[in-house]
């Protein structure tokens, strides 16, 4: 199969193709085609994908994007230049290779270097997360653009596919910090998707003990139990906020939304103990009614997390080369292009939305190669 030409210091060749296969979405449906080459600016790298994972905010782009756009024009938001008519390519959990730089760039790492970086693009005056940006294709793509000064190398001996779980690890890891765990907390984890299970193993490298998760469905149970939760619960058989009997009678007291559904923050504030601290990690886009009385009744604190940050990066890129981490069991499925399609209507975007959701057997990540057909 013939590579992609690819743009040179800003410049395509003059033999260039000007197009690379991509998996994209465009008026509400994932196509397999071409699109223009990314052509990198001052500051930007130029970066041939070699393995991205795919996230349940992909799929919600699907059928609820424009929703989601109109949310970031109304508060502010890195969403609001998307244009749902125009394609683009998503994936912001990816590993590449460095080609070449845009003109006048630092060149902070040599060409074959792999890398990785928090998905945000600041150079050359943009201001774009990549995979959901008209200018920054994501890892869905043969090639893509990122912010050299975000790069992350990768460790040899690390293989592709485990390195494109750093990004989805990385986003647990600062929901769990983000909680300012200390000694003597129990903590309960809400939902054990990826973003679930990353926030278990954050707590857990922490030496937080005990750690309850719960979530309804067994196969999630069970990857939570494996990441180094102590007991995992399915809600509808067991009070989360009373004593625990397992636990010897202790009660919660630092508790980690990561289902992101309407009334949950409600609830929780309702069910929580007193002087509690409450981390919300689930993006809800519907408006939550709450009771500040109660909340306030019981002095709880509520600290709503966001995405990763460079040192979050670095802990889980560190923690999974050497071990002390293991993401191979969230691994399933390694497709390429012309498979994102399917492997996306199978997905849930739910953490805990019920027995009978689709996808509630699914790997926590299927793994795209754009460099596939």
């Amino acid at each position: 199969m013939e590579e992609p030409r690819i743009a040179r210091r800003g410049h395509p060749p003059a033999e260039s193709t000007g197009a690379v296969r991509a998996a994209y979405i465009q008026n509400g449906a994932v196509h397999t085609g071409t699109v223009d080459d990314p052509v990198p600016a001052k500051g930007q790298a130029l970066v041939r994908t070699h393995s991205c994972g795919m996230c349940a905010s992909e799929t919600h782009f699907l059928h609820a994007g424009q929703n989601v756009i109109d949310l970031s024009r109304q508060f502010g938001g890195p969403y609001a230049g998307l244009d749902l008519t125009r394609a683009f390519v998503p994936g912001h959990e990816y590993v590449g290779e460095v080609l070449d730089y845009g003109p006048g760039s630092r060149r902070p790492l040599r060409a074959g270097t792999r890398v990785t970086s928090v998905p945000i693009m600041r150079a050359g005056g943009a201001h774009a997360v990549i995979g959901f940006s008209h200018e920054c294709p994501g890892g869905f793509g043969e090639l893509m653009l990122l912010d050299e000064d975000m790069l992350l190398e990768i460790p040899a001996g690390l293989e592709d596919d485990l390195a494109a779980m750093i990004e989805p690890l990385a986003v647990g890891l600062e929901h769990a910090r983000r909680g300012r765990p200390q000694a003597g907390d129990a903590a309960l984890v809400l939902g054990c998707g990826a973003i679930g299970l990353g926030v278990i193993a954050g707590l857990r490298l922490m030496g937080i003990a005990p750690i309850v998760a719960a979530d309804y469905h067994p196969e999630r149970r069970a990857q939570a139990v494996a990441m180094g939760a102590d007991i995992a619960l399915d809600p509808r058989e067991t009070s989360l906020y009373e004593p625990i009997a397992a636990l010897g009678g202790r009660r919660v007291n630092l508790i980690y939304e990561n289902v992101g559904q309407k009334g949950m923050l409600s609830a929780i504030i309702g069910a929580a103990p007193f002087d509690a601290r409450i981390v919300m990690g689930g993006y809800c886009m519907e408006a939550e009614a709450l009771f500040v009385f109660a909340a306030q009744n019981k002095r709880l604190n509520i600290q709503f997390a966001g995405g990763e940050e460079p040192q979050d990066m670095e802990l889980a890129m560190r923690a999974i080369a050497d071990g002390r981490i293991d993401v191979r069991p969230w691994l399933g499925a390694r497709i390429g292009i012309g498979g994102v399609a399917e492997a996306m209507a199978g997905m849930s975007g739910a953490g805990m939305s019920g027995p009978g959701a689709p996808g509630a057997g699914a790997p926590v990540r299927n793994v795209v190669d754009p460099r596939l057909l």
